[in-house]
């Protein structure tokens, strides 16, 4: 639905891009012509993403290993980039989440998702917003946020609460910095299945299952699941030159699902001891074949 050229001449900084939501964002971005820069934990996964993008789409993709939760390591790293040369377009991507009972979450729990996606994109979104400013220069942000941003999040109030810090900080800065050429928009995805969210929010389903299954996703509005070229085209949209007007907002991109009071706590509220138990075993399951993936 693009020029192929929309996007030619910019580099475009993703975090959590090499897998997810963040890997098929960065491949429109290629797709359209942009300098792609993925930055993450996983320097192995980037990697293998860079590969697949490339070889696939052609261009350019650069990997940075990064932990947006230190915030001199990403001003280092931002600096690391900007002495390469400018980027026009950030998307914060990189997030955490999991299901649990508010009454079962520790406090190392809570800061474990509040670090990541709370303080992590303030981090980068102002080493990367005051460079700007310095060069004088324009920019765009794209930062990834969820419907609960609007409607709380039941069972995801870790994620709920720092996803609407972050709107509250989109809607901030657009009216802060929109008279320097900066602007910062954000996107609530619904349900578009990936492995590393759907083993943390779904336990125990099959992602691919969802995407090809779709037609019986029948909680949904439009029965079904999002379709990644969908959050492609909008989040190559938000990021060309042609909606320099649009600033501030936050758009959900989910089959009008929270417009019906969400899925998720009808999904999960009837639930019993047993069962949050089983989905706690599920999700430390999870993470320790990631921890195991990482020190590889």
């Amino acid at each position: 639905m693009f020029k192929e050229d929309l996007l030619k001449g910019k580099r475009i900084l993703v975090t959590g891009g090499g897998s997810g939501l963040g890997k098929e964002m960065s491949r429109y971005f290629l797709q359209y012509g942009a300098e792609v820069l993925i930055c993450g934990r996983r320097v192995s996964v980037l990697e293998e993403t860079a590969k697949e993008l490339m070889d696939e789409q052609g261009g350019s993709v650069k990997c940075y290993g990064l932990d947006i939760r230190g915030a001199q390591d990403v001003d280092n790293t931002i600096n690391e980039i900007f002495e390469e040369g400018p980027i026009h377009g950030l998307v914060n991507n990189a997030a955490g989440n999991f299901i649990s009972r508010t009454e079962d979450l520790s406090h190392r729990g809570f800061d474990a998702i509040a670090s990541i996606v709370f303080h992590g994109t303030f981090y980068v979104t102002h080493s990367v917003g005051k460079r700007w400013l310095e060069l004088g220069m324009g920019g765009n942000i794209i930062s990834i946020l969820a419907t609960w941003v609007w409607t709380g999040g039941a069972f995801t109030v870790p994620s709920a609460m720092s996803k609407s810090g972050i709107y509250s900080m989109t809607q901030s800065l657009a009216t802060e910095w929109g008279k320097t050429g900066i602007r910062i928009n954000a996107i609530a995805p619904g349900p578009f299945p990936t492995e590393g969210a759907w083993a943390r929010l779904s336990p125990g389903q099959d992602p691919d299952k969802a995407s090809s299954d779709s037609s019986s996703y029948s909680q949904n509005p439009m029965g079904r699941v999002g379709e990644m070229e969908e959050l492609g085209n909008l989040a190559t949209f938000l990021m060309s030159d042609g909606c320099n007007y649009l600033n501030g907002q936050c758009i959900a991109i989910d089959g009008a699902e929270y417009l019906t009071g969400g899925n998720f706590y009808k999904s999960l509220s009837p639930l019993k001891d047993e069962d949050w138990d089983a989905i706690r075993d599920t999700i430390k399951t999870t993470n320790d074949k990631d921890k195991a993936k990482r020190s590889v």
